[in-house]
């Protein structure tokens, strides 16, 4: 009897990038690593000899706009361009019947961001925006944690995120530092990778109060410190706080605290992992030293900081060493995912418009002096 033929090879979803900048690199790295789901073949800038350089360096082909939008070889566009531009050239991929990633913001009003999600519905196709921390490992850790109730109820969370930037970066672009272009500064730019983290662990918001300064940096219309209190949907209440003018520059961080345990991500690392009943596990991943707290208990706290990443995440071991890039590469090979199984994404269109919501919420708050109230 002859054996079964083996199924026929799935197509690669072939991609182009859409703005050369410093991203782009970093997302054409993170689409080469996974050879076995996806093809980059094109990219295209406003700037000719900085796509011929990208080009060059990546083997790709220079296109046009135009060009990315009819050509039936080009199955999904990336869009590492700014903010404020995301929503239309989106809407316009979607009409040409093109998968979507954007850069984190989705866009920078949630009125776009609603226009945008209509557009990506009406097409059918599939829309990620880029939010690479929800897939490393100590985050997946932690989302499993809260699933199972290891923590218990959450009451609390801290989020800080003070971080550098110099004015040459600001000055580095017309766009940036604007709200335009930008959306906003500390917050909307740099911190909304963490508050897409926190809303992911602690679910919608449900009011906000803010104030937001320019404190440290000239000619620009955004803030670069802010701090906020949150009263979320379920109870929680957590304490915001975001900069880019806090020289030199630290890791941001996420703290969880409930009723049965508590949770520190720190520098995208487990940093502490705490469970009433089990060990206190604190260090690089949460495994660097445990110290006995209590004994008995039914769970360990060192079995979960050091089990394996979730399905999602695109390492080869628990030992692997997680770099930057890992992260994209696991989004985008969920993107894949996604596209094949026709599925939604781990963070579609809804969970974009989440983290811009919550952050004009902010900006609202700020301007008025008032307290904010979101639709949960």
């Amino acid at each position: 009897m002859s054996p079964s033929p083996s199924p026929p090879p799935t197509p690669l979803l072939r991609f182009a990038l859409v703005g050369c900048g410093a991203i782009a690199t970093t997302q054409a790295q993170a689409i080469k690593a996974l050879p076995e789901l996806l093809l980059l073949t094109h990219c295209a800038d406003l700037d000719e000899n900085r796509a011929t350089e990208f080009a060059s360096k990546h083997g790709l082909t220079v296109a046009s706009w135009a060009d990315l939008l009819t050509d039936p070889a080009i199955d999904a566009i990336s869009l590492c361009i700014p903010s404020g531009l995301h929503g239309s050239l989106a809407a316009e991929a979607f009409h040409a019947g093109k998968h979507v990633v954007i850069e984190k913001p989705m866009e920078i009003s949630v009125a776009a961001c609603d226009a945008l999600i209509t557009a990506q519905q009406t097409s059918g196709r599939k829309l990620a925006v880029i939010s690479q921390h929800r897939f490393d490992p100590a985050s997946g850790k932690v989302r499993a944690l809260l699933d199972e109730g290891a923590l218990g109820r959450l009451i609390g969370a801290e989020v800080r995120i003070p971080w550098y930037r110099t004015q040459e970066y600001y000055d580095s672009g017309d766009w940036r530092g604007t709200w335009a272009q930008d959306g906003g500064g500390c917050l909307m730019n740099q911190g909304i990778h963490t508050v897409d983290l926190m809303l992911w662990f602690c679910g919608p918001v449900h009011e906000v109060f803010a104030r937001a300064v320019t404190a440290a940096h000239k000619n620009i219309e955004v803030e670069d410190i802010v701090c906020a209190t949150l009263t979320f949907a379920n109870g929680i209440i957590a304490t915001l706080f975001a900069s880019t003018a806090s020289y030199p520059g630290f890791p941001a961080s996420l703290s969880l605290y409930g009723t049965e345990g508590s949770a520190v991500i720190n520098g995208d690392e487990l940093q502490t992992l705490a469970i009433q009943g089990a060990k206190t596990v604190s260090g690089s991943n949460g495994s660097a030293h445990a110290q006995q707290v209590a004994s008995g208990g039914t769970r360990s706290a060192v079995q979960h900081a050091s089990a394996p990443p979730l399905a999602v995440h695109a390492t080869d071991s628990p030992a692997e060493i997680w770099k930057w890039g890992d992260a994209h590469r696991a989004q985008f090979a969920d993107f894949a995912a996604a596209v094949r199984n026709d599925r939604e994404p781990l963070v579609n269109g809804h969970s974009g418009r989440a983290a811009v919501a919550l952050i004009k919420a902010v900006y609202e708050s700020s301007r008025t002096g008032l307290a904010v109230r979101l639709d949960c």
